[in-house]
This record gives C-alpha cells, sequence and structure tokens, in this order.
C-alpha cells in the first residue's frame, strides 16, 4: 500500500481534491473533534460528485456506535474506534480490496 499523508486540519474539499488527484482506491479520515457526521458525510458526497463513488471511505475516532451504523447505511466503510490495532484496518482494507478485484474480473 502507498499512503499519501495530507496533514492536519484539512477540509472535506481538500481531501476529496487531494484523493481524486492522487486517483487513490482507499480515503482513510481520523476524527475526533466530533464533527465525523459532517465530515464523512461531506467527503463521501464529493467523492461522487467528482465521479470516485467507488473509493472506500473509511476510517475512525470517537464515534458513537449509532453514529458509526448512521454512517455506514449512508455508504461510508466501516469504522474504528479508539484501540484498534492497526493490523485491524489493514485487513479490512485488503479484503474490501480482493473483494472489488474480483467483482471487476
Amino acid at each position: 500500500m502507498e499512503v499519501i499523508y495530507t496533514g492536519l486540519h484539512q477540509t472535506p474539499e481538500m481531501i476529496a481534491t487531494a484523493a481524486i488527484q492522487e486517483d487513490v482506491d482507499v480515503v482513510g479520515l481520523s476524527v475526533l473533534s466530533g464533527a465525523h457526521m459532517t465530515l464523512f458525510t461531506r467527503v463521501r458526497d464529493l467523492l461522487a460528485e467528482s465521479g470516485r463513488d467507488d473509493v472506500l471511505l473509511t476510517g475512525g475516532g470517537i464515534i458513537p456506535k449509532e453514529d458509526m451504523d448512521a454512517l455506514h447505511a449512508q455508504g461510508v466503510g466501516k469504522l474504528f474506534g479508539p484501540g484498534t490495532p492497526t493490523t485491524d484496518l489493514i485487513n479490512y482494507i485488503k479484503q474490501w480490496f480482493s473483494e472489488r478485484q474480483q467483482q471487476e474480473a
């Protein structure tokens, strides 16, 4: 995997633009501010508006279970809470990518 880190305090527009320019497969957001409903939804919408609704949007942070469920229902991938081992996220992305490759074959 190649990781492109855009830094702290990026707007949804900046994140979506970077994802589109770099032709990424996955966008991961880490949200600790409590703005997860707004940020995930806006990034997802911007990607879709640019024709990139095939990008996996995932991430984590301090997100209540009911908000995780609501975001998932809106098309956001699996979200991870504090203390989740990094390997769980890596395995999730690998599994998602493998399933996507099989669907395209």
